[in-house]
């Protein structure tokens, strides 16, 4: 990768964004002491908030611990960037070039602004006032080498001088990158700033890290990732489309932006390619022109650019703005999405069966013919996710629909491993309003292999021992007696051997969803093996091995 300086960048950058949204929004006092949280965990607090302890990554449980007159939002992107958008057009109205980075920060070339104003701390005054003036929001302006280290310095409020940029990055703490595994990698080899990560030869970098390290280790040696093989794109990559009805509904223009960003990510998969700044076009049933930039450090993924589409369509037409909306005219008649960036990705040339051609476009369409026709339920993928039993690892979701787990996965758990579990270990972290995030994953999973079939309802069954007596468990995790036949309805099986037990009491915390068993894995004499629970004395076979 050839060291090509990044060009001189100004970046408006909103402290507290999705608070201030939530105020804008929802009307949600800022004033006070206020977080926004996702997945129980804070990512956005108000001064206030701050003042009272309450910082990022804080769970809500201890949030409200620390402050128990603590206002709780939940976290809405739709709402950060329609928010967002009247920001980004009064920047507009005294710069041109601008880019929204993600809702609450937007960057545009330095050099325009400073030279009508004369000087960059000039710009930066005029463009912070006008933000002021125009929403009543409070901005703070960075300068410096590229879009990340003006970020960076947007936060501190500085003007870094032109050729600064490495040194003003050296001492900052690599997990400003935003790339937590990474970061987390980092430090145990012992590179905890970003001086040390740029110092790494950039080859040794890409073998080790891939090509997301690669773009990370130049944004630390202030460098933007923007000259990292950009090229102007074709013209055939942009994708439009037109309808005959006016879209003044933000579900209904958000689906028909989800089909073209479908399709605008599946052409540039078939030219290798990967997007990184994204254009939105649209045009209104009068003829008013609306058009945003959106950028991204990374590679913008068919969900990410479906995302951007979205939020942009929501600010457009909602126009949430403090006083009078600001809305289009009418009705979006057209839509147009430009790849204003792209690179060659290796990672996205098409597979031997057409992983990003034909073959995976006549699936798609198929399948989502199935699903306007049945129903959108009728097609569904399994996938797969945390949990202790083979029952809850497993969700179905929709063909087309985000494969996000129902539960935070962990790594399988390896037979020579001890399995040592309280009957009342406490579940994950974001499960239990206790849990402090110490413990292993999921304690108490069930070692591999995993089962081959999981029974939709759990069948009866009972295990008795070489005397005829049923089997049972003791509070000290003791068997009665060793398992010695197996009765499923009127057959039984002599046992081979078997493996437990392994306790579980899930959720002790809801007492309508806790569930308090012993597992077993159990072999058979004629070769099938199953995975039995028993619960309350009643004994169940919940899955069966391959």
């Amino acid at each position: 990768m050839s060291a090509v300086s990044a060009p001189r960048t100004l970046l408006v950058w909103c402290p507290d964004w999705p608070v201030v949204a939530a105020e804008i929004v929802d009307g949600v006092s800022a004033d006070g002491p206020v977080v926004v949280v996702r997945a129980n965990r804070v990512v956005a607090c108000s001064e206030a908030a701050r003042a009272e302890g309450i910082r990022r990554g804080l769970r809500r449980r201890e949030a409200q611990g620390r402050c128990p007159q603590l206002v709780v939002v939940e976290h809405d992107p739709g709402r950060d960037a329609r928010a967002f958008e009247p920001v980004v057009a009064a920047v507009e109205e005294v710069a041109v070039g601008v880019e929204v980075v993600r809702p609450g920060a937007c960057a545009l070339a330095a050099r325009g602004p400073s030279r009508y104003f004369g000087g960059e701390e000039r710009a930066a005054e005029r463009i912070v006032e006008q933000v002021a003036e125009a929403c009543a929001v409070e901005s703070q302006v960075g300068i410096a080498d590229g879009v990340f280290a003006a970020g960076l310095a947007a936060r501190a409020g500085r003007i870094v001088p032109a050729g600064g940029t490495r040194e003003f990055l050296a001492e900052v703490t690599v997990e400003a990158l935003e790339r937590p595994e990474l970061a987390d990698l980092l430090r145990r080899l012992g590179v905890p700033t970003l001086g040390g990560f740029a110092a790494l030869p950039a080859s040794d970098v890409l073998s080790r890290f891939g090509f997301d390290g690669a773009l990370a280790h130049r944004l630390a040696a202030g460098l933007d990732d923007r000259p990292l093989a950009v090229r102007r794109p074709p013209p055939d990559l942009e994708v439009t489309g037109t309808y005959d009805e006016p879209l003044e509904r933000v579900d209904v223009a958000a689906f028909a932006g989800r089909a073209l960003a479908e399709r605008l990510h599946d052409r540039l998969g078939a030219y290798g390619l990967a997007c990184t700044r994204l254009g939105i076009e649209a045009v209104t049933a009068d003829g008013q022109e609306l058009h945003r930039v959106w950028r991204h450090d990374g590679l913008l993924t068919a969900a990410a650019i479906a995302e951007r589409v979205r939020w942009q369509l929501d600010g457009w037409l909602t126009g949430a703005r403090r006083g009078a909306p600001a809305r289009p005219t009418a009705g979006l008649v057209r839509l147009r999405l430009v790849p204003d960036g792209v690179l060659v990705h290796l990672g996205l040339q098409p597979g031997l069966w057409g992983d990003a051609g034909a073959e995976r476009e006549r699936a798609h369409r198929a399948l989502s013919r199935i699903q306007g026709l049945l129903g959108p339920d009728s097609v569904v993928t399994a996938v797969t996710g945390g949990g202790r039993s083979a029952d809850d690892q497993v969700r179905f979701v929709p063909w087309g629909d985000e494969r996000e787990p129902a539960r935070p996965a962990a790594p399988p758990m390896r037979m020579q491993e001890p399995v040592v579990v309280a009957i009342d270990d406490p579940p994950p972290p974001d499960e239990s309003p206790r849990g402090k995030g110490k413990l292993p994953p999921w304690p108490g999973r069930l070692p591999a292999p995993a089962p081959a079939l999981v029974l939709p309802q759990p069948a009866p069954a009972v295990v008795l021992d070489e005397t005829g007596t049923p089997v049972g468990v003791s509070a000290r995790l003791e068997l009665t007696g060793s398992p010695a036949v197996l009765v499923i309805g009127e057959e039984s099986a002599a046992v081979a051997g078997w493996a437990g037990p392994w306790p579980v009491d899930e959720r002790w915390w809801a007492p309508g969803e806790s569930r308090r068993r012993a597992r077993f894995q159990v072999a058979v004499e004629d070769g099938r093996a199953f995975l039995l629970s028993l619960a309350s004395g009643h004994w169940a076979i919940e899955a069966i091995y391959d």
